[in-house]
């Protein structure tokens, strides 16, 4: 096999090297992109322009016209499919992490298997399936946790032995894996065939497309999309699609009010080879080998196998770019890792010619998720860009969820995951796309256990006591930009041993947070929240009440100084957000919501309050340090600190006042923790922070403070049966389906937004319903843990996914928090979810495919739980409301 490679290597130098070889591919490529005159003119307006014509442009114009929109006009600066999708290696696989993605992905190759058919082209559809390999055992996890959400959705998918893989696919060496996951409805297409397919199709709904034709400008006024400027004249419409795809970044720079797309190309390279001697089978499954790096499928009865490489070359970060991709400059020695890997994978290939060292740009994000929704900024700027190198197996399901988006004001499934509100401006320099992207082009490869955190674009968003707290041994995470407190590392612990501690089982961190939560429950901790969205809302009348009563689903007509739970929800009633507000004075509000709220929540109220002068939002995020000090020596400490009454009496629970604390005045102090334990939110002017903490921290000594972090918040909140927002909570879940009826006021007077869907919801039932786990035959120490996502079965069906879930050192138990539905057992067909339902089945949760007994519980337990108890002593009764 070595020899092999050395020929094989010298083989595609030389013709690397030969002037006659490049020329002969060159002009082949040139002959291809020769200028085509203009056949008809642009229109003078239309309601829908979208800019590119790769797979996400047809893929939005098609499902567009597919709902009835007619009136839309597709812009291509080149010819279609010319950009990334032309050189895409046509993979359609489903097998992906978030639940979204998979959705999308399992659309997409529906769409397409029917799309020759219904279009009459060619788009090369063969069903092959796919196979992921596993070198190790934590991998091999990683592909069975994938399998059970696949099984669940009705994929079929298995997991396999190594054996089985090379019965699948005779020559690749299977002497080093541990086993594999086969998903025998993946599939193969031609990308730009499916774009010409979906372009065809929407051609004959109507669609109006116009190739060589450059978009330089997109018009704004008052916050609005009214048009396009382009090299051809100018298009008034109401709404603009941006797919440009490695372009959208610089389009979106393009207009009076600049939308951040927050993307960056990198360099991808793919092999393409002749046929072999024996030419490969048509549906040869595809290999898709993550520990090696690669992938490879059969290739016109050769070998397409490209990879993600640990060093991965960024491009264009100034924007230099061209009208059409070409195949960028060959690169073999960068491509060297990767093709070794290729060997070593199937070393039985002979005398394999090569055809050609492919090199695109692949547009990359931040979080490694694609890009779709609405611009925060300006109302009726949609985008779809950012794939990934996934943009074929995405392409049918994006396309669908922003078409059904821009139709309906919402699509069919929760798309936040991908939504473009998740990023703030903050993502959107240059040299941070430049150095994020390095680190998750390898990422894509790179085993992702539970809680994993980018090293790159780090340290941007930070509280006055990073500095402080970092010193102490904390280990930090990063939300929205900004850096939050994990857990705190004790003086003497093994920092190398944590910080490389990276596991599906128990962590090395286990202790830790243990004895942080076991501070907060019997003596007093400080947790820096300060990442927490707050905004300010006032007005010189009752406008502010007003506004706020009808965007909100709780009574917010309540004394001043007073704190309230509620949901901002939509028409549907699910929520939008979820937050606490107290009322500072009669007109003055002030708002805390989640930390990845906050380019989302204000773009949502901004776009729902009325253009008053009178009436004012700032966002103070930045102004207010947090502090949560939470325990029953919470008290004690703030009131010494304070000189000021804390008792119940003087201070109730769900409060809000502005007091001296230390030297400091201005702090606004609330009876509120997030975790059901008792104890305050200290919201503190910048300026203070320093000083107050000093003094926190000082003061509590006695009673025994420690600093604690996210880990500790989560575990309490979760066995409290608290639900958050982002991993519970979301736009299709109601206050109805999560136990939190008595955080609405459906009679307080006046209408409110999701009003009328609460009601009927009160009338006929709900058919979802947030549901406690307990699991009761697992083992902390030598099972797999689970994290989030796993199937929910009652009586042997599938009724469900979990949402979140922790450890509680009270119970010494895990908890799982997750949503039971109904379905008919015949029919599939979903029915009300009751109380009873709920309590009489028996439940199993499951883990990478191992299934774990849980007690089912629609309430959390009572006691405060003020010292431990052994897991036989635990009553798995006596639940009753918070």
């Amino acid at each position: 096999a070595v020899g092999m490679f050395l020929r094989l290597l010298s083989d595609v130098r030389w013709r690397a090297a030969n002037p006659k070889w490049r020329r002969t591919t060159c002009c082949r490529r040139s002959t291809s992109s020769t200028a085509e005159p203009h056949p008809v003119s642009l229109p003078a307006q239309a309601q829908v322009v979208i800019c590119g014509g790769g797979i996400m442009g047809t893929s939005v114009a098609y499902h567009l016209s597919k709902m009835g929109w007619k009136d839309i006009v597709l812009l291509e600066q080149g010819r279609l499919a010319a950009g990334t999708t032309r050189f895409c290696a046509g993979i359609v696989s489903t097998a992906r992490h978030a639940s979204i993605e998979l959705k999308m992905a399992d659309y997409s190759n529906k769409l397409y298997q029917q799309l020759e058919q219904e279009t009459g082209v060619n788009t090369g559809y063969t069903k092959t399936g796919s196979i992921s390999l596993a070198q190790t055992q934590d991998r091999l996890i990683s592909l069975k946790r994938i399998a059970s959400s696949l099984n669940v959705m009705g994929i079929p998918c298995e997991i396999i032995t190594p054996k089985q893989v090379a019965q699948l696919h005779p020559l690749i060496n299977i002497h080093d894996l541990v086993g594999a996951m086969y998903v025998p409805e993946d599939a193969l297409v031609s990308s730009a065939n499916v774009s010409l397919a979906l372009a065809t199709a929407a051609s004959r709904n109507g669609v109006q497309i116009h190739e060589r034709t450059s978009v330089s400008h997109v018009s704004i006024q008052k916050g609005r999309v009214t048009g396009v400027e382009t090299d051809r004249g100018q298009i008034q419409c109401q709404y603009f699609v941006n797919c440009a795809g490695q372009w959208a970044y610089e389009l979106g720079h393009s207009g009076e009010e600049p939308v951040n797309i927050p993307l960056h190309a990198c360099e991808h390279f793919y092999l393409l080879t002749h046929p072999l001697k024996e030419p490969l089978a048509s549906n040869l499954p595809t290999i898709v080998d993550p520990d090696g790096r690669i992938y490879i499928r059969n290739w016109q009865g050769g070998i397409l196998s490209g990879g993600f490489e640990k060093n991965p070359k960024p491009l264009f970060t100034e924007g230099r770019n061209q009208l059409e991709i070409q195949n960028l400059q060959e690169d073999w020695d960068h491509f060297e890792p990767l093709l070794s890997a290729l060997l070593r994978r199937m070393p039985d290939l002979e005398a394999l010619q090569i055809m050609q060292l492919v090199n695109c740009p692949e547009s990359f994000t931040p979080d490694m998720r694609c890009i779709m929704g609405e611009s925060p900024t300006v109302r009726g700027y949609f985008v779809l860009a950012g794939m990934n190198s996934a943009g074929i197996s995405y392409g049918g399901g994006a396309g669908k969820y922003l078409a059904e988006w821009m139709v309906n004001g919402y699509p069919s499934e929760n798309v936040w995951p991908l939504d473009l509100k998740r990023f703030g401006t903050l993502q959107s320099s240059r040299t941070f796309l430049r150095h994020r992207v390095m680190e998750v082009m390898p990422l894509m490869c790179d085993l992702k256990v539970p809680r994993w955190d980018f090293q790159t674009g780090r340290q941007l968003r930070t509280s006055p006591l990073y500095d402080r707290l970092d010193a102490q041994g904390a280990r930090w995470m990063e939300k929205h930009g900004f850096e939050r407190v994990k857990y705190f590392v004790p003086p003497g612990k093994d920092l190398l041993d944590l910080d490389q501690s990276k596991t599906f089982y128990k962590p090395d961190w286990f202790d830790i947070v243990g004895s942080e939560v076991k501070c907060c429950k019997e003596a007093v901790c400080v947790i820096d929240m300060s990442s927490f969205t707050k905004f300010e809302i006032s007005s010189t009348g009752d406008q502010a009440l007003e506004s706020l009563q009808y965007l909100f689903s709780n009574d917010l007509d309540v004394p001043v100084g007073h704190v309230v739970h509620t949901g901002m929800l939509n028409e549907k009633g699910g929520y939008e957000n979820d937050c606490s507000i107290a009322r500072l004075s009669k007109r003055s509000f002030f708002m805390i919501s989640p930390t990845d709220q906050q380019v989302h929540c204000w773009a949502w109220l901004k776009n729902r309050l009325p253009d008053d002068s009178n009436l004012t939002m700032e966002d103070v995020t930045w102004k207010y340090t947090a502090l949560n000090l939470i325990g029953p020596r919470a008290v004690d400490v703030l009131s010494e600190l304070s000189y000021a009454p804390i008792t119940p009496e003087h201070f109730p629970s769900l409060f809000c006042k502005e007091m001296s604390v230390g030297y400091a005045n201005g702090i606004r102090v609330m009876s509120i923790t997030h975790t059901g334990e008792p104890g305050f939110m200290l919201y503190i002017p910048i300026e203070y922070a320093l000083h107050v903490y000093n003094e926190v921290m000082n003061m509590g000594q006695k009673y025994g403070i420690r600093n604690a972090g996210y880990y500790a918040l989560r575990s309490l909140r979760i066995e409290k049966f608290f639900a958050f927002w982002g991993q519970d909570l979301d736009a299709f879940t109601t206050p109805m389906e999560c136990g939190r009826e008595f955080q609405v006021k459906l009679e307080k007077g006046m209408q409110f937004v999701g009003q009328e869907a609460l009601l009927e919801q009160k009338q006929n039932g709900v058919y979802k319903r947030f549901t406690m786990f307990i699991l009761e035959d697992h083992d902390t120490d030598t099972d797999l843990w689970p994290w989030w996502g796993e199937p929910i079965f009652r009586n042997g069906r599938y009724v469900g996914k979990t949402t979140s879930s922790a450890y509680s050192y009270s119970l010494e138990r895990h908890v799982c928090l997750g949503f039971v539905h109904h379905f008919d057992e015949k029919t599939g067909e979903e029915l009300v979810v009751t109380t009873d339902f709920i309590n009489q089945g028996e439940y199993e949760i499951g883990i990478a495919g191992q299934r774990f007994q849980a007690k089912a519980k629609l309430y959390p337990f009572s006691s405060l739980f003020t010292h431990r108890r052994r897991k036989d002593e635990v009553e798995l009764s006596g639940y009753q409301r918070e």
